[in-house]
C-alpha cells in the first residue's frame, strides 16, 4: 500500500469514527465502558462512621487500635481491542465487509478512549498472534494503531481465538476493559473467555454478513472455506440445505 493511500485512509478513518466519537462521549460512554470501579488507596485509623466491613483486623491486631481500608474512585480506564484478522474476517458481500466494520469499530473505539483520555491497546490475531500494541495515550498513539491495523498483511490464514485471549490475559496484569472483535468462526475458547473474564470486564463484538444467515444462490456452487481452502459442493436450490446452512451460522 502506497503512503498516499494509506494516509487517505487513515484520514477517512478518523472522520467517519469522529462523528460516533461525539455520540459516544456525549452520551453514555462511560456506561458502556464501566471500567474497574474503585481500588484500594491505603490503611488509616478508623474514624466514626467507617463501615465496619473495611477493617483491616491484620493490621488492626498488629497495631493494638482499629485501623480501616480505603478506597478511591478507578478514573482512568484502560481499553484493549482484541481484533480478529482471520480469513474469514477479510470476505464480505454486504455493503461494507466485515473487515471495513471491524476498522471503523476499532478506530471509533480508539479515538474515543483517546478523547477520554484512557489508555487503549490492541491485539491483531489469526491462527497466530500477528500484532500486539501495548496500552497508551495520545492521538499520535492512536493513529499508529489504526495505521497498524489498516497496513497489515496477516501472516495466517485460520483463526485461534483460544490462544489470543490466553495472551491478553498473561500481558494484561491491570484491571481494565477488553473488547473482542471477530465473526467468531474459530476455535471456542470458552475456558480462556472465563478467565479473561474474571479479571477484566469484557465484551463481545460479532461482526456478520448477509451471507451468514442466507445461502448465495439457488443452483449448485462450489464453496471454499477462506481458512483452511477445503471446498465442498452446496444445492442452493434445496430448501433442506438452505434451512441447514442457516442454523449452522
Amino acid at each position: 500500500m502506497d503512503n498516499l493511500n494509506l494516509l487517505s485512509r487513515v484520514r477517512s478513518l478518523h472522520i467517519v469514527s469522529s462523528k460516533l466519537v461525539e455520540a459516544l462521549i456525549s452520551g453514555n460512554y462511560r456506561t458502556v465502558f464501566r471500567g474497574p470501579g474503585i481500588e484500594f488507596d491505603e490503611v488509616r485509623e478508623y474514624m466514626e462512621g467507617d463501615d465496619a466491613r473495611n477493617i483491616d483486623w491484620n493490621v488492626s491486631s498488629r497495631m493494638g487500635s482499629p485501623f480501616s481500608k480505603t478506597f478511591r474512585e478507578e478514573r482512568e480506564l484502560s481499553i484493549f481491542l482484541v481484533v480478529d484478522v482471520s480469513a474469514s474476517v477479510m470476505s464480505g458481500t454486504g455493503i461494507a465487509s466485515k473487515c471495513d466494520a471491524a476498522n471503523v469499530l476499532t478506530a471509533l473505539i480508539t479515538f474515543a478512549a483517546v478523547r477520554n483520555n484512557d489508555r487503549v491497546g490492541a491485539l491483531f490475531f489469526s491462527d497466530v498472534i500477528e500484532k500486539y500494541v501495548p496500552l497508551a495515550k495520545g492521538n499520535i498513539h492512536a493513529s499508529r494503531l489504526i495505521q497498524d491495523l489498516i497496513t497489515l498483511e496477516p501472516v495466517g490464514k485460520g483463526s485461534d481465538l483460544a490462544y489470543a485471549l490466553r495472551t491478553v490475559h498473561e500481558s494484561l496484569k491491570r484491571r481494565g476493559i477488553c473488547i473482542i472483535v471477530s465473526d467468531f468462526r474459530t476455535t471456542a475458547g470458552w475456558r480462556e473467555l472465563t478467565l479473561l473474564s474474571r479479571r477484566h470486564d469484557v465484551i463481545a463484538v460479532r461482526l456478520e454478513d448477509p451471507v451468514d444467515s442466507v445461502f448465495p444462490g439457488d443452483g449448485l456452487i462450489e464453496l471454499e472455506d477462506s481458512e483452511s481452502g477445503r471446498t465442498l459442493m452446496a444445492n442452493g436450490r434445496s430448501r433442506g440445505f438452505q434451512r441447514e446452512y442457516r442454523e449452522f451460522w
